[in-house]
């Protein structure tokens, strides 16, 4: 049966959802930006905000009322999100300084019913928006169907991609290895069972990676790990290939997706003790394990840190894909000067050029995000993503920003870099790539006890742009996965606080940066890996530090040396030589090493 397109134009969108809303006796209706699953990428299926609002970036919500609405937006996305949405129809709103639930109570009226849909929203944000409701009146209510999917006629069908088996010689340990240890953990905490809800930890879990998603290679499902080590998968049988089933054995269940709801339900009157991450188990899941009787913790999901703490195969492989993606940086730069004194180069032709050199590398599998090429003012945009009608040539004088990363199977990149495009940097544009990049060596040189978070060190890379009177309005780093996602969590570094403790084998990005908006952006990326140090006498604590993993040139001509201090100058010249010397044998034209030869050389 051929279904009836949807219309157009977000105003006859909105309309239609009105319309919708007012059927079910809904005052309201609460659209965020995530899946079930809370993950940073979702399918076309799962697109409603954007759909509905015509914003892309990765992070937001609207909120849909009778006779107004609002789009939600953080820092990153406040130019963009101007550029992209009927600000007439949607009105922006800063997501972190004034999010949904401060605008919702002094919109929503006494009686109002505000739908949401229960399996998009977590526990934590359904207390947020119950209480925004309960202080004016209001009432949150669950649909059991969506709203909006009901005037999306023509949505797309949720992805069913086949699983492909992730090899231990890139996941370093066996599913039954896996299994066991974190059965054990559950066990140990007098748990029965823990639900994954996030696709990432059942593709670590049991070695297996898919094409749900673009960028990552997630299967999107749910799975519950039960304290004997057995596993129920919840995912059509017709993406599994014999092989994998033959190497799982009997200890993992699959079932039909449509069967997850009884499974929750059967553990439920079995009173069983249930682990869930309400940070992001959906909402649903709560309410259902509860309705049945089961016995919910609180609790972090089991996987996570496991997953996070790289082992010593995984750590070997992400070294090596850096190599890779090194020398693919090095021959990008290199072309890029050559190409660029003709004037002929523009964003886009920029990021494909660097998508064909990465493509070249062993194990490549894609890109790990859409790559954000800005020059001159774009750059500013802190998640810019070029198209045909911002597309911008690099001209002379101008600062390009071009943060990028690829999926290798034995490893996830991402760097940026901030290059100048022909041989006079601005002066301004110089002192600011300066600040940043001391901020950049303050943390990469960090010595930290162990216990230290993330959030206690993300003032050393900001306090030289304090010290001038500049921030920048994004975290400092996140954590990376091992072919998997790039922002993975659960450490991070920000001025958000965060109560995981920096371990070793966890990657992270370092990545302050700095935008002047209509000018320019700048931000030096390198992903770090958490690493053990030799403490000094007398130490009486065991202490951290940061391996740099990636290994491309930070571009010396936009360097102010009178501004570094003797160790920072050390540091860079320490790490250009390092790249020289890493890099430069595994390139093999002569114009990309006498490149590669300038930009390294000490300042």
């Amino acid at each position: 049966m051929t279904r009836q397109p949807s219309p157009a134009s977000s105003a006859d969108r909105l309309a239609l959802l009105r319309q919708e809303l007012q059927r079910r006796n809904l005052n309201g209706f609460v659209i965020p930006r995530a899946d079930q699953h809370q993950g940073e990428y979702v399918p076309p299926s799962a697109q409603r905000l954007g759909w509905l609002t015509g914003f892309t970036g990765s992070a937001g919500a609207a909120v849909v009322l009778e006779k107004q609405a609002a789009v939600f937006v953080d820092g990153r996305y406040t130019l963009q999100v101007r550029n992209e949405v009927d600000t007439t129809l949607f009105t922006p709103q800063h997501l972190i300084d004034h999010p949904p639930q401060r605008w919702l109570g002094e919109v929503l009226g006494k009686g109002d019913r505000l739908g949401f849909d229960p399996w998009l929203h977590t526990w934590d944000q359904v207390q947020i928006l119950t209480g925004a409701c309960e202080r004016v009146g209001a009432s949150l209510v669950p649909c059991a169907d969506n709203p909006l999917d009901c005037v999306w006629t023509d949505r797309p069908e949720p992805p069913a991609s086949p699983l492909t088996a992730h090899s231990e010689d890139f996941a370093g340990r066996s599913v039954a290895d896996k299994r066991q240890d974190i059965a054990a953990q559950l066990k140990a905490d007098r748990l029965d069972a823990a639900i994954l809800s996030a696709p990432e930890s059942v593709a670590w879990l049991l070695n297996i990676r898919a094409g749900d998603v673009a960028f990552t290679p997630l299967p999107l499902c749910f799975a519950i790990l039960h304290a004997d080590s057995s596993v129920d998968l919840f995912m059509a049988e017709h993406r599994i290939a014999g092989a994998i089933r033959a190497a799982w054995g009997e200890s993992v269940r699959v079932e039909d997706p449509d069967r997850f709801e009884a499974a929750l339900r059967h553990l439920g009157r079995g009173a069983r003790r249930v682990r869930l991450d309400s940070a992001s188990a959906p909402f649903q899941v709560w309410e259902t394990l509860r309705a049945a009787g089961a016995q919910v913790e609180a609790g972090a999901d089991p996987c996570a840190l496991p997953r996070a703490c790289k082992n010593s195969v995984e750590m070997a492989g992400t070294r090596a894909a850096h190599h890779r993606d090194g020398v693919a940086m090095a021959r990008f730069l290199a072309w890029l000067e050559e190409a660029t004194r003709g004037g002929t180069v523009d964003e886009m032709a920029a990021a494909h050029a660097l998508e064909a050199f990465r493509s070249r590398g062993l194990h490549f599998r894609g890109l790990s995000f859409p790559t954000i090429s800005g020059a001159g003012a774009n750059g500013a945009i802190v998640h810019y993503h070029s198209t045909p009608k911002t597309n911008r040539p690099l001209r002379p004088g101008e600062l390009y920003l071009v943060d990028s990363g690829a999926q290798y199977l034995d490893g996830t990149t991402d760097i940026t870099r901030t290059v100048l495009i022909g041989e006079q940097p601005p002066a301004e544009a110089r002192r600011h790539f300066t600040l940043v990049l001391k901020g950049h060596i303050a943390l990469a040189r960090a010595v930290f006890p162990s216990g230290t978070t993330g959030s206690q060190l993300d003032v050393l890379a900001r306090q030289p742009l304090w010290s001038a009177g500049l921030d920048y309005d994004h975290g400092t780093g996140h954590g990376v996965g091992s072919f998997l996602s790039v922002h993975e969590g659960p450490q991070r570094i920000s001025k958000v606080g965060n109560t995981v403790a920096l371990k070793p084998g966890m990657i992270l990005s370092v990545e302050p940066g700095y935008y002047k908006t209509g000018a320019y952006g700048i931000r030096i990326e390198n992903l770090v890996l958490v690493r053990p140090l030799t403490p000094p006498e007398g130490a009486e604590r065991e202490l951290l530090g940061f391996e740099t993993l990636t290994l491309a040139p930070i571009d010396r001509a936009l360097v102010a040396p009178q501004m570094l201090d003797a160790a920072e100058r050390d540091w860079l010249n320490a790490y250009h030589a390092r790249v020289r010397g890493e890099i430069m044998p595994l390139l093999t034209e002569p114009a990309e090493r006498d490149w590669l030869e300038r930009a390294t050389a000490p300042l």
